[in-house]
């Protein structure tokens, strides 16, 4: 990582700064490299250390660095695409890329959630949890709501909790028609789990996507997909859908 004259440059330091760090993380650091202390970094670029703060914030916002707890700061892993669009038309699958099946428990899902898939009283569903992966760092996490009644192939003496049970749930998933879906995305704050699994701190701006998948006139499953903020952004198509990047 070379030296600039930053007093001559119109533009605002902490901004120039920000464009030679842009390009330094191309050429000479690896994803998940820790890169020098502020001090170091500060010295070698010939400016006060608030003005580094304020280029780091800068890339940080943008996706291009990560300030992880214990570690320091280090290099964000590439966007990854990630299709959200109306036009898709398939179920969670054990096997979709970049999503891990981690776990799965029967529980009353949130009111929001019950209301959805039109349940009464206090009704548990099977609940998948999975995780979206990029370069072994947790992007997003979500919790996939399949009532008893839309997969009735379910064993029930297997696999009672836990990844395999995950598995079996997303397998049984697939043998419905599924005659469409809806999504809405918003944004958020990371709740105490969500944080914990995405390494953000609780109360983190998260875009949380709500897809509900329909088959036989009826709502069968819905997913509340929590993605960090700083590692996604919405693009529109021409036929209005939209799509997360991330």
């Amino acid at each position: 990582m070379g030296t600039t004259q930053l007093e001559t440059v119109p533009e605002p330091k902490y901004w120039h700064l920000r464009t030679v760090l842009a390009e330094a993380l191309d050429s000479e650091f690896a994803v998940g490299e820790i890169l020098p202390n502020e001090r170091e970094l500060a010295a070698r670029f010939g400016v006060a250390r608030a003005t580094l703060r304020q280029a780091l914030e800068q890339l940080e916002l943008e996706g291009r660095l990560q300030r992880r707890r214990g570690v320091g700061t280090t290099v964000a892993p590439p966007r990854m695409g990630v299709d959200v669009s109306t036009s898709q038309h398939a179920w969670p699958d054990a096997s979709d890329e970049g999503w891990d099946p981690v776990d799965c428990a029967s529980a009353v899902p949130p009111a929001a959630v019950a209301r959805l898939l039109e349940l009464a009283g206090d009704e548990a569903v099977h609940t998948v949890r999975r995780l979206r992966l990029s370069h072994g760092q947790a992007l997003a996490a979500e919790q996939l709501y399949v009532p008893a009644a839309s997969v009735p192939g379910l064993p029930a003496a297997d696999a009672p909790a836990g990844q395999d049970r995950a598995r079996a749930v997303l397998r049984e998933l697939q043998r419905l028609s599924l005659a469409g879906q809806d999504r809405s995305v918003e944004l958020g704050s990371a709740r105490a789990d969500d944080a914990r699994e995405l390494d953000r701190l609780p109360g983190a701006p998260v875009l949380v996507v709500t897809t509900r998948y329909l088959s036989a006139g009826r709502t069968a499953a819905v997913s509340v997909a929590t993605y960090r903020a700083d590692t996604c952004r919405l693009t529109f198509g021409d036929a209005g859908d939209f799509r997360i990047a991330s």
